[in-house]
């Protein structure tokens, strides 16, 4: 397995809508959008095996202080290769100088990012509203 890494906004939406739904979240019936919401972050790392996307992260930034990680997934079956600790990594050390930097982990995710730094607060929750599922 050879994983490339780049930093890029432009995919195609069948790209987004396969590796959204190989994870299972809702939002990958609405890949036109995922393009969009792709192209208006931040900054976007993904991981290639070969023309295969098969991971990516996103950022939203007020540019100066605070970064929040939107997505983080990799294919199923590219799981528990490092992938997905290398796409952390890399938005880490970009914004490595921001005060803050957040994210929503689903609660059997958690352990996985307190391995990449971050914790859990003890005092906020993360608040909803939205029509996705997952």
């Amino acid at each position: 397995m050879s994983i490339e890494y780049r930093d890029v906004k432009e995919f195609t939406a069948r790209d987004l809508e396969e590796l959204f739904l190989s994870v299972e979240w809702s939002s990958g019936k609405y890949p036109d959008k995922l393009v969009t919401a792709m192209k208006n972050s931040d900054r976007v790392y993904s991981a290639w095996d070969g023309d295969r996307l098969v991971g990516l992260i996103n950022a939203l930034s007020d540019g100066i202080m605070n970064v929040y990680f939107h997505y983080l997934l990799v294919r199923p079956d590219y799981q528990s290769r490092g992938i997905g600790k290398a796409l952390v990594m890399k938005m880490l050390d970009v914004y490595k100088d921001y005060a803050r930097k957040a994210l929503i982990a689903y609660k059997d995710e958690a352990g996985f990012y307190e391995s990449c730094g971050f914790k859990v607060s003890e005092h906020s929750l993360a608040m909803f509203i939205t029509y996705l599922t997952t």
